[in-house]
């Protein structure tokens, strides 16, 4: 089925639904790459125009990538509920802004949509709305969930603390971590990108991260950032896991490109819960995504990376997970060329993942080859915040020593909470307050370096 729609005398017409989806989104060069995007404004706009008046039951009866050739497609195909999609069934994509924009869109309709929604249904809806509109809807949804601390209130904005260490020093990740805990970071997650994804290096860390937790009664989490297949095995050997990390993607082939399957995601979700480590919940998957990351393994079926990031959500959702983040900058500038197309996809996927009831996070972050700087990251984080971002970065110095990225800082995080009168989680704040953190004190006593081997 084809789409078209006339400006100035000119008609503009798309092939398919992905087509049509893919000239509507604002301009980034990862579709330019991918040869799917508008090739002018006026092309840009008379998709944007022809998706507004598309109905949105449109993306019931057409599949941007065929039921038979993708397990994601099925997955967000057979999970859709039709009894939850009932009271928008009857507008298009236009008209559901508007109802979003308005009043009786409230936080608890909106969980209640939640289930009717696709993926490619608020994808198509944030491509017609200004970001203003993004902030606005997504402040008002309301995702909490639960490991050791509460994550998601209103009035809250966590921060994962990422002591990232280019050797996986246990020092050097301690080091870091004193150093976010005294700022006021963790609450999210304490969580290390490993240097390499050996088992053993893995446990160590593993190991050491819970042996900090449990000495100081830190009511957090923490996570080493590995392959889940690593992971797996390092809960086999009886490591102290909290949370099962793994990056997914849009489409199945972009998830075997990063070793995975919905299955193998199932079977590590089981391990995590047969270990029932959290006290207050049991969600433990920690997801990340990006922009691009289909394109990049060769697997995008021509569909814009939008689109595809927002059906990766759509992984994440099936899982439950405690966590979700958008290392929205860190591809690179292929995808994600200067700082306005970072901020625009930071917001875009914040409002598509909170949509669609993700506990959604962003790494609020560029490459040194990007056209970027961090002037654009304060920007970035501000707008975030103000439409109810569940948590952010910390990193030491917003300067990631191993990834080689630039992030937000733990001081980043505390801008961010006083400027907009956020707090951490409930039972995070209530152990900084018993150790005295944040009380212009010096380093409390409880805390001393040489507790944890620093000394």
């Amino acid at each position: 089925m084809g789409y078209a729609h006339d400006i100035g005398g000119t008609r503009y017409r798309f092939g398919d639904l992905a087509a049509l989806l893919a000239r509507a989104t604002p301009p980034r060069s990862g579709d330019t790459l991918a040869g799917v995007a508008a090739a002018s404004a006026a092309e840009r706009v008379a998709a944007q125009r022809a998706l507004a008046e598309l109905p949105l039951k449109t993306f019931l009866a057409e599949a941007v990538i065929p039921y038979e050739a993708d397990e994601v497609t099925r997955l967000i195909q057979d999970r859709h509920d039709l009894g939850a999609f009932a009271p928008v069934a009857h507008l298009t994509v236009g008209g559901f802004r508007d109802w979003l924009l308005g009043e009786g869109a409230d936080s608890a309709a909106l969980a209640a949509l939640r289930p009717g929604l696709t993926p490619e249904m608020v994808a198509a809806v944030s491509k017609i709305m200004r970001i203003a509109d993004l902030v606005t809807v997504a402040a008002k949804c309301r995702v909490t969930t639960r490991f050791r601390n509460t994550i998601g209130l209103p009035g809250t904005l966590s921060i994962r603390l990422q002591p990232n260490h280019p050797t996986d020093d246990p020092r050097g990740v301690a080091a870091s971590v004193l150093d976010g805990l005294l700022l006021g970071a963790g609450d999210a997650v304490i969580g290390v990108n490993p240097a390499t994804d050996n088992v053993e290096a893995v446990m160590r860390l593993l190991e050491m991260l819970d042996m900090v937790r449990t000495r100081f009664a830190i009511p957090t989490q923490s996570c080493v950032l590995s392959h889940v297949t690593t992971t797996m095995l390092a809960m086999e050997r009886g490591a102290p896991v909290d949370l099962v990390f793994q990056s997914v993607g849009g489409t199945e082939g972009a998830n075997r490109s990063f070793g995975v399957s919905l299955a193998l995601l199932k079977e590590a979700r089981e391990a995590a819960l047969a270990l029932n480590r959290g006290t207050l919940g049991q969600d433990v998957m920690y997801f990340e995504t990006g922009q691009g990351s289909a394109l990049s393994a060769e697997a995008h079926h021509g569909v814009d990376q939008q689109t595809l990031e927002a059906r990766a959500y759509a992984v994440a959702r099936e899982f439950s997970p405690l966590l979700v983040n958008s290392v929205v900058g860190f591809i690179g500038p292929e995808y994600l060329f200067d700082g306005k197309q970072i901020i625009r996809a930071g917001i875009e996927d914040h409002f598509c993942g909170k949509l669609l009831g993700l506990p959604m996070g962003v790494d609020i972050c560029y490459t040194n080859h990007a056209e970027a700087d961090q002037d654009d990251m304060d920007t970035l984080l501000t707008l975030l915040g103000v439409a109810g971002v569940t948590y952010i970065m910390g990193v030491p110095g917003a300067d990631d020593v191993m990834l080689a990225y630039q992030s937000t800082s733990f001081h980043d995080g505390l801008y961010a909470r006083a400027v907009l009168g956020k707090t951490p989680a409930p039972e995070f704040a209530a152990w900084l307050d018993r150790m005295g953190i944040g009380r212009g004190e010096a380093i409390p006593p409880a805390l001393s370096p040489a507790l944890i081997g620093l000394g």
